[in-house]
């Protein structure tokens, strides 16, 4: 039980802002999911850029670690020119 209005105010944001970012993060990890199952390398040259700013947006919002986008990214990268 919070003891203070603004204590109220502060949990109330965090699971706002917890549902927001859940719903951000899990279509994220769905692009990234279609990505990895396409075989056509021009759906997924066309899918890659899509993808990247959806990780680039989390990362710049602290959503996600800037370093895990940087993974993410760097992996697809190599997935969609090996293919």
């Amino acid at each position: 039980m919070a003891n203070h209005a603004s204590a109220d105010k502060r949990t109330r944001q965090n699971e706002a802002r917890r549902l927001h970012n859940k719903y951000y993060v899990k279509t994220t990890r769905n692009a990234v999911k279609a990505l990895r199952n396409t075989t056509d390398k021009t759906a997924a040259e066309a899918l890659l850029p899509k993808v990247y700013a959806m990780l680039d947006k989390l990362a710049k919002t602290n959503v996600i670690h800037k370093n895990k986008a940087a993974n993410l990214k760097s992996g697809l990268a190599k997935f969609v020119n090996a293919l």
